[in-house]
Formats: C-alpha cells, structure tokens, sequence
C-alpha cells in the first residue's frame, strides 16, 4: 500500500469532502494543515502545480483534489491506485 498525503486548508469544504470520502473507504492518509503555515502551501504549489487544495498525494503522484479522487473512485480506480495495484 503506497502512503496518502493530503495538504487541506481548515475552512476548505472539498477538504472536508476529500478527507471524507478517504475514511469512508478505509484509507489511511497523513494531512498536512496549510492555512497558517505559507512555506508549506508555498512548497506543496510549487511541487504539484496546483494552487488549490485539497492536494491529494499518493506515493510521489499528485492525484489533485476532491473532484479527481471522486471521479476515480466512482470508476473504481481510486483503491487500486492506492493500493499499487494495476488499473
């Protein structure tokens, strides 16, 4: 099983979402909070290229955000991936 980062903001609603849907399926993830912390935010935009969080990290790979695992949930890739497994 590949580790799960999750950067969030506390005001972030798909953050809530995002961290939802990973308990729901089990998943264990490790959250990095960002809202007062600009080096990190900084960093993690930098390194991924998104400027939004949640920024949903499996392994190295930056899967995006809510609506990116949502989706590759609901096509039954979002476990597989997590689990290094093919899809």
């Amino acid at each position: 099983m590949q580790s799960v980062t999750i950067y969030t903001k506390n005001s972030c609603p798909f953050c809530r979402k995002a961290k939802a849907l990973l308990d729901s399926l089990g998943v264990r993830y490790e959250e990095h909070e960002v809202t007062f912390d600009p080096a990190l935010y900084a960093s993690i935009k930098k390194r991924t290229g998104m400027n939004t969080v949640p920024q949903v990290l499996v392994g190295d790979d930056c899967l995006g955000g809510f609506s990116e695992i949502d989706a590759l949930h609901r096509e039954g890739k979002l476990l597989p991936l997590i689990r290094d497994e093919q899809v």
